[in-house]
């Protein structure tokens, strides 16, 4: 019940996961909310740096996430301007505001990444309008508060070390001891009791949903629970004992189309797409819109 997390390694995958996620959260929306009766309806946050916005896919996926106003999608840019191979403005010279004000998006300029309340206030600015998705442009340093190697790529891909460590403790009055987070903030950010209070919450909207709507919230049920509707198989099994009785030259892409038109008749939640390449590469089937 802690929420969904996903990590990646290759840069700009989880950027372009995290696309993916917000379209669910409105394909989901679109399908199943009812007036009175909003059970879906959360956001999608990502953390990212410089590696990221440099690659091909992070460019592509940003672009689709303006074009179809994922609002609810709010990414903060960790704007430290290092990366493994040292400061960045020698070969990332974009500026990133501009374009991703140009795919759509709501920019939020020069925070303070260490102010939380400028943090803070950042997020709400983001919450505040559900028509665009929201870049949070946040300068950072580094490795901050060791004091021989913050702002430098040291910090980077490899750990402070003993001495460092034990400077940067310093640096920042803590102890030398291990690590602990002090008892007042811990109580601050223990969202137990407040997390169940959200989910009881939700559990009344779906109860509320299942008298109302009990089709669409058996629905919603089942894809939550991954299960994919029961006989899905039976047409597409039907599909292939017809072709392997009639044989026929068909291009790939036809009969890959063929196959579409059986799962997407069985399986509604399939969602895919062309990148403007309907007519040749034939990734529509009859269901599609």
């Amino acid at each position: 019940h802690l929420g969904i997390e996903t990590t990646t390694g290759p840069l700009g995958q989880g950027l372009a996961n995290a696309v993916g996620m917000a379209l669910a959260e409105k394909v989901l929306a679109a399908t199943f909310n009812r007036p009175g009766h909003e059970v879906v309806d959360h956001r999608t946050w990502v953390f990212l740096g410089d590696g990221c916005l440099m690659e091909g896919v992070s460019h592509e996926a940003c672009a689709l996430a303006g074009t179809l106003k994922l609002g609810k999608l709010v990414c903060f840019y960790d704007d430290n301007g290092i990366s493994i191979d040292g400061e960045v403005h020698g070969w990332f010279t974009d500026d990133t505001p501009k374009r991703f004000e140009a795919y759509g998006w709501q920019v939020i300029r020069d925070v303070d990444g260490h102010d939380a309340d400028a943090v803070a206030r950042a997020i709400d600015a983001a919450k505040a309008d559900d028509t665009r998705p929201t870049l949070v442009c946040c300068k950072t340093i580094i490795g901050y508060g060791a004091p021989n190697k913050q702002g430098t790529e040291a910090t980077h891909g490899a750990a402070l070390g003993d001495a460092e460590v034990a400077a940067a403790r310093q640096h920042l009055g803590w102890p030398y001891e291990p690590f602990v987070i002090p008892g007042d903030i811990k109580r601050a950010w223990d969202a137990t009791e407040r997390g169940s209070k959200f989910e009881q919450a939700w559990k009344d909207r779906m109860a509320a949903y299942h008298k109302a709507h009990p089709q669409l919230a058996a629905e919603l049920e089942r894809r939550l629970a991954g299960r994919l509707p029961d006989g899905w198989h039976e047409s597409l099994d039907e599909f292939i004992r017809a072709a392997q009785e009639k044989p026929a030259a068909v291009a790939t892409r036809s009969s890959s189309q063929q196959v579409l038109n059986v799962l997407g008749a069985a399986i509604p939640e399939m969602l895919g797409g062309s990148a403007d390449l309907t007519g040749s590469n034939n990734t529509n089937h009859k269901g599609s819109k």
